[in-house]
Order: C-alpha cells, then structure tokens, then sequence
C-alpha cells in the first residue's frame, strides 16, 4: 500500500531522477518582516518641541489672559511724576517756644531730597535691611521670592518677605494695604513698570520720600525732624539705622513709642549693613554700644512736651493755624509761645490737687496774650473739650473787677467810701453770704470781702450797659445781658476771656488778644511771624493801677489770701449760684493765669467755691512758675523771677483799722 507524497516529497523524487548524484539546488531562505528600526532622536526632539510649542502658547494665552485680566484697572505709572508728588492735605508740626515738640497733625511731609543729598550710610542701611539686590533684579526679586517662600513654608508662617523696595513703592503709591494674590499681582505688574519708567536712583529718591515712617511722617526729611529735629542731609548712621529700622513696623518701632525698641532694631540694621560689607564689625559694634535714642548728642530724640494735656493748647493752636495752611497748601512748622516748664507745672497742679470729682480747666498768659500754658481739662483721652477757650461759664465774684472799672475810670479810688446794706433792683434784692452788713467801707474792703450789695449799688449807679462796655474794652466778646445780676458775675465767659480780661489790668490797659502762634514756616521760610504786643489803650492807665491795687489786697487779707505764696500778687475769687462755677483769677508781673472748677453738667459742687481748689491749684502753679517753693509759700520771696516776668513792687496797705480777720462772707466770693 503506497502513500501519496506530499508537494515537497514529490519535489525530492524528481530531483533523483534527473541525475542520480546531482548537487542539490540551494535553498531559498525563508521570507521575514522587515526589521524594527529603533526610532530616530530628530523625530523624539521634533514632538517634545512640537507639544512644548502647543502648551507655551496655551499657556502664554492662559497668562497672558490673566495678566489683562489684573491688570485691566491698574493706574497708569506715566501718571507719576519723578518727585511723586501727589495733592494732599499740608500737615503742620506744632512746636514750643523752645523748639521742642508739642504735636503733628496730618501726612507730614519733609522737604523733598534726592539720593544724592542724602547721606550714603541711609541710602546703605535701607538697601541692606530690606532689599540687598535692588540694584541687581528688574523690580522683582524672583530669587527672593523662592527663598522668602521656601523659609515660610518650613517655619510654617510667615517669617520672611519677598517684597523689593520697587514692589513697596508701587503697593504704596498705587494700591490698597489689603493682602490678597490680586493685589500681590497687581503689586508685581507695577514694579516691573517702574523699574522700567525709572531709574534705579529715582526710584530711591521715590521711595525714600514716600515712605511712611512712624508719628505722621512720610518720608525721611519729615522723619529726621520729627525725631532728631535735624534734617536727614545732616543725620549719622546710628540715626540712618533708626530710620530704616522704621520700615518695618513704624508705629511700634519709632523712638517716640519705645527707645528701647528703636534700639534694638537700629542694632538689627546694622548687623545687616556690616553683612552686606557697608560697616566693619568692629564700627558696629562700637555704634551700636555708645549710642542709643536719648544718648549721644547726634542721637538724641528731639525733645517733646510732656504730658496728655498739651493737646488741648495743640488742638486750639492748629485751629489758628489752618489759614495759613489753606493759602499755602503746603506742610507748616508752626512756633508757639508755649512755654514747656510751665505746661508741666500746669499739668502736675490740676492733677496733684483733688478736685472732688469736677473738671478743671488753667490758662497762663504774659500780660500781651501770649499763652505759656493751658490745661483744657483733667484727660485729654477722655474728653477733648477744651473748657479753657470753648466752655461758657458765669465767673461770680470774679466778674467785679470789670464792675468797678468805669466808676474808677469815673474819679473813684480805692479809697472812695461805699455803702454796704440793703438794695433791691427789680424785685430783686442780693445780699451777702453772712447776711451781715458792714455800712460805709472803702472800695478796696468791698472787692477784697467781695460784698455783693457794693457789686450791685455801683453796677446800678454807672449803668449796666457801661459794665458791659466794660467788658467787651477789656476783650470780653461772649454774649452778656444787662441785667441786675451782672454785678454778680450772672453772664457767662470763657477762662481764656476772663484770663486776657485781667491781663489788661497787669499790662496797664491795653488791648490783649490770647495768641500762641509765634512763628509760621514753610520750608525753612518764614512766612509769618507775630510783631510786638498790641499798643492800643483801651483802659485808663490809673484805672489799672488801682484795679491792681484792690486785687493785691484780696490776695494779701482778703478772700483770695489763701493762694498767697510770698510774692505780691493780685487776684479775685469767684464762685457762681449753687457752687457750680469756682474761680481764681490773678496775675503776678506780667503772668496772668485763671483757673476754673466746675461740672461739665452745670450741676453744683459740694461747697466748693473760688477761695478753696481753685485758689489752691493757682497756689500750686504759680508758686513753682516763680521759683517759690510751696514750703517757701508762707515766706516773702521779693526776688522770684520767671522767664520774661517780673514781680511787682508790694503797694502800700491801705486797709481800713476796722477790717476783721478774713471771713468768706458770700457764695460768689
């Protein structure tokens, strides 16, 4: 049984056949795919470039679309101009009669100076502790960034800012403090505009003239004569270091708020100068252990008027200022007549006497109106009413001074004969707080006993219409009626009216008008400054004279005596209806000085009347202000002086034998 071949078998057999022994015919080698070939590196480059393409200008689109989008209301920086200087309301620096400091109201701003004015250890100091490469990165430290973002996130919060001195000067010149990434990138887009409108130098001077460092000052000019009183072309590196120290926190770190930590930051700064090879260690060092706000000539912090209560006498001055701030729309260094011993010794009399819960108010002026020293109330936090230039009070017995002012002026004398009983005017019939009548007395026993039925027969013999002539001669212009009563002290003044009424009477009789403006500058220009006192008569020279001469008698046996202190002076007690009014007004030299007792409310006091705290608190200040110990009160100090004043020559007594010893005889004593 045979099989049938298969295809290659028969193949075989037919190849015997043909030749026995024939070579064999060579095989053919089997067919494969074509090999793989490894892919090309132009072809791997070519799609990496290819999608690197696609997602570059997607992603310059997404970007780019973004940045439109932020910065689609940013303000123009060719609306800037190289001295950034934009309209603002002018701030004025209030200062004392000794050039210290009393207050600034507003943006201070200090003259405008270049880089190149200024010294180079404060151009150094601000590089070194806030941006180390401004000179190196276009507006943005993208170096900075990373490190300040790298540090944030292991301190985990932040402990480092990334912002160039270009970022803070367009976040400050254009934006709002708030912290969100819209205004971050707003910040960045305009400090790349800057740096590409400006100079890295003008940029500098931008900066150096805007920034905000601390009390109201924007800018180091306002800065160093705010805490140095000197300009900054003039300030040392120790000060240089204060300043940039301010930088980072200018309210906390000003010498005003804390010497110690305006220290402590200025040796910052200067570990950061000597890091970025502006200072040799050892001048570190060596600045760092010698000076210190309060040490150092240089370095000493301009001097400031102590106390709450100067601002009750800043408020009022800046009031007088705020036309000339108008007119010239520009900063203001205002000079008053302040004087800062004075306001000390003001302030340590209201605070160190009890008042018994009532408000107090002191005003001390020289005899032309220049004002030394005002105390507008017992805490200027609390209330910032003044009640010295604003609060209408009835003065009592302390109004019969300008009482007996015409019938003087008229022929009377201190000596003239009057007659104490009984009157009645209208219905009305005052008397005296004894209820007790001493007959015919000399003019001089009725104001120093302060009797009331005198006040009143002489107010109604000259006329109450001449008693308010009087007054409005003497500077008076708060609204009084003639009435009865305004022989009592019934109409209602100001202590500041009252004090410059008085001051008439110490000048010898002419015209005073309270000022405390002395000087105004601009820009180191003077631009007002007061001329001498008021020439203008408006009293009887006489008349004065004799005034004075009653009211040494109150202080020297009547119901002033008890604020006596050995040096002649002349004054008047007063109390209103009810105790709710207490006065002392007098003068000693050419210093004249009210002070007012009362409630706010108008409600009475508890018994409290002009012969008792006020007197005691005018005491307690003039005495010092005249060099008068207050142990020393009781003794005669013929020579003490104050400042630009000088004590009167004691007039002769000339009390009547029969005055008895002092008695407070009526509420409006």
């Amino acid at each position: 049984m045979s099989k049938t071949p298969t295809r290659r078998t028969g193949k075989k057999a037919s190849a015997k056949s043909r030749g026995g022994a024939a070579k064999p015919a060579p095989r053919k080698r089997k067919a494969s795919p074509p090999p793989k070939v490894a892919p090309k590196a132009s072809s791997s480059l070519w799609r990496v470039t290819k999608w690197s393409l696609v997602f570059a200008i997607w992603g310059g689109l997404i970007v780019g679309g973004v940045l439109v989008w932020f910065a689609w209301d940013l303000p123009s920086v060719d609306e800037l101009a190289p001295a950034a200087e934009k309209s603002r309301r002018p701030g004025v620096t209030i200062q004392a009669a000794d050039g210290s400091l009393i207050a600034g109201y507003g943006d201070l701003y200090g003259q405008r100076l270049t880089v190149n004015e200024l010294p180079p250890e404060l151009v150094q100091a601000v590089i070194a502790i806030e941006d180390r490469r401004f000179f190196e990165h276009p507006g943005v430290d993208f170096r900075g960034l990373l490190r300040a973002t790298l540090a944030n996130v292991m301190a985990g919060g932040v402990v480092q800012g990334g912002s160039t001195l270009t970022q803070q000067l367009a976040k400050n010149l254009f934006l709002t403090p708030e912290r969100s990434y819209n205004r971050k990138i707003k910040e960045l887009l305009l400090a790349l505009a800057l740096e590409r409108k400006f100079e890295k130098d003008e940029l500098l001077t931008i900066y150096l003239n805007r920034v905000y460092l601390g009390a109201g000052t924007y800018g180091v000019e306002a800065a160093a004569q705010r805490y140095f009183g000197t300009s900054a072309r003039d300030i040392d590196t120790y000060q240089a270091a204060v300043l940039a120290g301010l930088l980072r926190a200018p309210s906390r770190l000003n010498p005003d708020n804390s010497t110690k930590a305006a220290h402590d930051r200025a040796l910052t700064v200067l570990a950061a100068m000597v890091d970025a090879g502006y200072l040799r260690p050892e001048e570190a060092k060596t600045i760092g252990a010698t000076r210190r706000p309060g040490r150092g000539n240089a370095a000493t912090p301009r001097p400031r008027v102590a106390g709450e209560t100067r601002r009750y006498f800043a408020d009022w001055v800046l009031e007088q200022s705020a036309g000339y701030a108008g007119n010239r729309g520009a900063d203001l260094s205002v000079e008053t007549t302040l004087d800062p011993r004075l306001q000390k010794l003001a302030e340590a009399a209201v605070a160190n006497i009890d008042s018994k819960g009532a408000q107090v108010a002191l005003i001390a002026m020289r005899d032309d109106g220049a004002v030394l020293a005002m105390v507008g109330g017992k805490r200027y936090g609390a209330s910032q009413f003044n009640r010295v230039t604003t609060a209408l009070r009835q003065p009592g017995s302390a109004f019969k001074p300008i009482v007996y002012l015409h019938a003087l002026e008229a022929g009377m004398t201190p000596d003239s004969l009057v007659r104490d009983a009984p009157i009645t005017v209208d219905g009305w019939t005052p008397k005296n707080f004894s209820g007790k009548y001493r007959g015919d007395v000399t003019l001089r026993e009725a104001v120093a006993r302060s009797l009331n039925t005198v006040a009143v027969r002489v107010s109604e013999d000259i006329g109450r219409g001449r008693v308010v002539q009087a007054a409005r001669r003497l500077g008076i212009t708060s609204p009084l009626k003639p009435h009865p009563s305004i022989a009592l002290g019934a109409g209602e003044v100001t202590p500041l009216e009252l004090a410059a009424a008085y001051a008439v009477f110490a000048n010898g009789g002419f015209a005073v008008a309270p000022y405390g403006v002395a000087e105004v500058r601009q820009n180191g220009n003077v631009i007002f400054r007061r001329k001498g006192a008021n020439s203008r008569r408006v009293i009887d020279a006489q008349a004065a004279s004799q005034t004075t001469d009653m009211l040494q008698a109150v202080v020297d046996w009547g119901t002033g005596k008890s604020a006596a202190f050995g040096v002649p002076a002349a004054g008047k007690s007063g109390t209103s209806q009810d105790f709710r009014d207490a006065w002392f007004v007098g003068y000693v030299g050419n210093i004249v000085t009210a002070v007012w007792v009362g409630n706010d409310n108008n409600s009475p006091m508890d018994g409290v009347t002009g012969s008792t705290i006020p007197a005691a608190i005018w005491r307690a200040f003039m005495a010092p202000a005249f060099n008068v110990g207050v142990a020393e009160a009781e003794r005669s100090a013929p020579d003490a002086t104050i400042s630009g004043a000088t004590a009167p020559r004691r007039t002769p007594e000339r009390q009547p034998t029969r005055v008895a010893p002092i008695i407070f005889e009526n509420q409006s004593d």
